[in-house]
């Protein structure tokens, strides 16, 4: 990949970093790419920028998430022109621009969900990252630090999305199983799922969680379909193992990826290196038959 991916706004757990380490277990040319626990889409993104595929399935159970994936894609300049007025609005606003994300997330919270409030809670929100209490409100708090993306750095990428992507993806906020039942071969599927990875944070960016042995039968489905798939789920940051490993009886190939020093452990005055899975399907190994063979995962994390 020649340079990274544009993103349109920063996302906690999105794979846009290690996305030109995925894209190397990937076909060069595919019919579609279909992600059904998209977030921000960072592979759809990637995998447009180099088009590898001819059409993208995004789907997340977070429909507000779809909705401004969507908005970005079809009418970039609707959001760029509605988030701008909205991001200016906090220099005028009479008690300080930290009342006016509570302002904004009291609106979201009240049904209005518009791909702009929405972008908007993302770009001032900590570390990008959406959180949801248990009666489902969004409940982050914001960056007391800065203003949020600047109108003109969002206006750049999605514009560069957009381009990509405009009238090539189909859209959905439903079940992942449903999305798994409608891939078919030539497709390949990125998944993502919530409630696994490197941090010992419960991920609250979904409403449910995924139970280990339902997904392990569905990407079994997969298999039997002779649907291809890439998987990053379990990971390690230095001694630390975090989730549970994928079924040896999916025929999974096992990658660790270096995703780099883990931020956290830095701050607490350690230097750990985090390493995320990636699993791919039997159908990809030709892709990886020339790599150095991969050692067992304690090894390789030591």
């Amino acid at each position: 990949m020649n340079g990274r991916a544009p993103h349109i706004v920063q996302y906690q757990g999105s794979k846009r970093i290690l996305a030109p380490q995925i894209m190397q277990y990937m076909p060069r040319r595919f019919e579609r790419l279909i992600e059904p626990f998209s977030g921000m889409a960072a592979i759809t993104v990637a995998t447009a920028m180099e088009k590898r595929a001819n059409k993208y399935f995004v789907n997340d159970l977070n429909a507000q998430l779809v909705d401004l994936l969507k908005c970005a894609i079809q009418t970039p300049e609707t959001l760029i022109e509605d988030y701008s007025q909205l991001w200016n609005e906090q220099f005028g606003y009479t008690s300080g621009h930290v009342d006016h994300f509570y302002n904004v997330r009291d609106r979201y919270n009240s049904g209005d969900h518009s791909p702009e409030i929405m972008l908007y809670l993302l770009a001032r929100c900590v570390k990008g990252a959406v959180r949801y209490g248990r009666n489902g409100n969004f409940n982050q708090s914001p960056d007391k630090r800065r203003n949020g993306t600047n109108p003109k750095n969002i206006a750049v990428n999605v514009r560069q999305i957009s381009y990509l992507l405009k009238d090539k993806v189909e859209f959905s906020a439903i079940d992942y199983k449903a999305i798994l039942d409608m891939a078919q071969y030539g497709d390949l599927v990125y998944m993502d799922p919530p409630y696994q990875g490197v941090t010992n944070v419960q991920d609250n960016r979904y409403y449910a969680g995924v139970e280990f042995d339902e997904f392990a039968r569905a990407v079994e489905i997969l298999n039997e379909k002779n649907v291809d798939f890439i998987i990053s789920y379990d990971g390690s940051c230095g001694e630390k193992l975090y989730g549970k490993e994928l079924p040896s009886k999916l025929n999974c190939t096992k990658i660790m990826l270096n995703a780099g020093l883990s931020s956290q452990a830095t701050l607490l005055g350690r230097r750990s290196t985090t390493y995320e899975a990636l699993y791919l399907s039997e159908g990809l190994s030709p892709l990886i038959e020339n790599l150095p063979k991969q050692l067992d995962f304690l090894e390789q994390v030591v």
